[in-house]
């Protein structure tokens, strides 16, 4: 072999260890850097005229497996979509309150809990009707379960609107990873052209496609041109030849009305698009995912429990309130129901309006036979035909009636009316004497008179015999009956209907709202589980994953004092070859 060809050979490999120390160094570098697999430098003999003439260098790469990675960005789609359901569900198991209960008492947060208390303050009540402070902590109480119920329905549409600004800030990020593939392509193709390695740009690239994934289920895969193409569930395309902006708007405000609709330009909240396309039904993976099925079914769902206990509630509440009477009475009574002077009247029976003074005398009285009447405008006549009492449909569109005596107040007996295709009282179908207000948990209240202490909570009856005297006293305060019709209505059984997820049950107001919180600590237990489930499988992918192509310290530590003594080696024999040529010169010049 000549001088030439063993100094040749041994720069060669002078060089080609020099690249492999690099890489080598660099893999120990960056074991800790996300995304990093370790590359190799790959090296080939070189051969001349069939005589070996060292070594070269042909590539740095680095080997993933694919199925793997795929595998690997599926799970972590999953763990982000089980990841923000946990939080979510969570946050809104701590909406519902907490519970305690030994053998002796119940205490807690919960609305079940706050029934309980309306319960046994109506209990204490019953005990003694005419007490003015034990009146007061009944109202005080069904104020509170109100409150926790607005409060509570409020809390919801917090989360949902919070779910809402989460997509919207989510599917910024994607639109980064997006680009930023689409930008890696371009730059992947630039230097594979120029004969460098893409090694690092496709752990970059690799990198971003698992944050992208861990925001929204994606398909994906590689082109033969080495670009990674990218598409939703059902084919539209997010990254091809360019990036495709995802495009979002967030709702200004949410409330228990608003909702997603496909296809309408109405719709509470707005459409995901991609080139105008809409594909919020493609996402169902990664934390977008999770927020529109939380947004849209999860949350909605937890709502409509809390309206159906809440109509339930007031319901129950109103139905004794209508039979009965405040003493004194109020001066006027104004109803909730919504009505016209034309309105149908489908109505049988006998209804007693009276007008009483301040100690619940009689002042005058008119027994009204509904029967007789065909609109709700023919009763407004046929009322004010009784001597004291004046009757209207106001600018809202609810009956009033009030009494034209300075002083007086308006009294019902339902006696046998029957009002509507439920056959409810005439004060109840009416809602002239509610207790509560409003139609949802959103809006639930304690009538503002009674709260503020305009009139007093009914607990009177007018009196039903079959002629009254006038100046007699037909109005006597502290019922006991009203009181316990309080406490049965609220503690008796009735049907909830199948809502949200939970099935039709039987049972109190309070069974109920032990069943909502039960409902809620059941799927925060089980989103609980998912996240655990779906973060070992995650975690055991990027283990396996890592294994197969991440940097495994002591195999490379190792790797590079083999190379240091190559490069050693290979110094030395450039040294000698030195020498060898030094010899040969001087032997040559003698």
């Amino acid at each position: 072999m000549s001088l030439d060809i063993a100094r040749s050979i041994a720069f060669s490999g002078l060089s080609a260890t020099s690249v492999q120390i690099s890489v080598t160094s660099s893999n120990i570098s960056n074991a800790d850097t996300t995304g990093y697999t370790a590359k190799t430098a790959n090296q080939s003999s070189s051969v001349t005229n069939g005589v070996g003439t060292g070594v070269t260098v042909t590539g740095i790469t680095s080997t993933v497996d694919k199925l793997l990675l795929k595998s690997l960005i599926a799970a972590t789609s999953e763990l982000g979509s089980a990841d923000t359901t946990n939080t979510y569900l969570t946050s809104l198991g701590k909406l519902y309150g907490s519970t305690s209960s030994t053998d002796s008492s119940s205490t807690g947060t919960s609305l079940a809990n706050s029934i309980a208390s309306l319960e046994s303050a109506l209990a204490s009540l019953a005990s003694s009707p005419g007490s003015a402070s034990l009146q007061s902590n009944v109202v005080s109480a069904l104020d509170d379960v109100a409150s926790q119920l607005r409060e509570t329905s409020s809390s919801i549409q917090k989360l949902r609107a919070d779910a809402d600004q989460d997509i919207s800030s989510a599917i910024d990020d994607v639109n980064t990873d997006l680009q930023q593939i689409a930008d890696l392509n371009a730059e992947i193709k630039q230097t594979a052209a120029a004969g460098q390695s893409t090694a690092d740009l496709e752990d970059q690239r690799n990198t971003a496609l698992q944050d992208l994934a861990s925001k929204m289920n994606v398909n994906y895969f590689t082109a033969s041109n080495g670009d990674i193409q990218i598409y939703t569930k059902s084919g539209q395309a997010l990254v091809d030849s360019s990036a495709h902006e995802i495009g979002y708007t967030a709702a200004s405000n949410v409330t228990a009305s608003t909702t997603y609709t496909a296809g309408s330009s109405s719709s509470g909240f707005s459409a995901i698009t991609v080139n105008g396309v809409d594909i919020t039904s493609q996402i169902s993976g990664g934390d977008i995912g999770a927020l529109i099925t939380l947004r849209d079914k999860t949350l909605p769902d937890a709502q409509s429990q809390l309206d159906q206990l809440a109509q339930q509630l007031a319901s129950v509440m109103n139905s004794v309130s209508n039979s009965a009477s405040a003493v004194p009475a109020p001066t006027s009574l104004t109803g909730t129901a919504s009505v016209t002077s034309g309105t149908a009247l489908s109505a049988s029976g006998t209804v007693r309006l009276a007008v009483t003074d301040q100690g619940g005398n009689l002042v005058s009285y008119g027994d009204i036979d509904l029967s007789s009447y065909s609109t709700v405008g023919d009763l407004v006549t046929a009322i004010n035909g009784i001597s004291g009492l004046s009757a209207s449909i106001d600018a809202d569109g609810h009956l009033s009636i009030a009494a034209t005596g300075s002083g007086n107040g308006v009294a019902v007996n339902q006696m046998t009316s029957s009002v509507g295709s439920a056959g409810e009282g005439f004060s109840n179908y009416f809602g002239l004497n509610d207790l509560m207000t409003g139609t949802s948990a959103a809006d639930i209240a304690v009538n503002s008179k009674i709260l503020s202490g305009v009139n007093e909570i009914q607990l009177a009856t007018l009196d039903s015999s079959s002629s009254l005297t006038v100046g007699s006293s037909v109005l006597s305060s502290g019922s006991t009956s009203v009181v316990n019709a309080f406490y049965d209505a609220l503690t008796e059984s009735r049907t909830f209907a199948s809502t949200g997820g939970l099935a039709a049950t039987t049972g109190s107001l309070a069974d109920y709202a032990s069943a909502i919180v039960s409902d809620v600590a059941s799927k925060a237990s089980r989103a609980s589980d998912t996240y655990t489930a779906k973060e070992t499988a995650q975690s055991t992918y990027a283990n396996s994953l890592s294994s197969q192509s991440g940097v495994n310290l002591d195999e490379e530590s190792a790797k590079l004092s083999t190379l240091q003594n190559k490069y050693t080696a290979a110094s030395a024999l450039i040294q000698a070859v030195n020498t060898m040529y030094s010899a040969l010169l001087s032997a040559v010049q003698s």
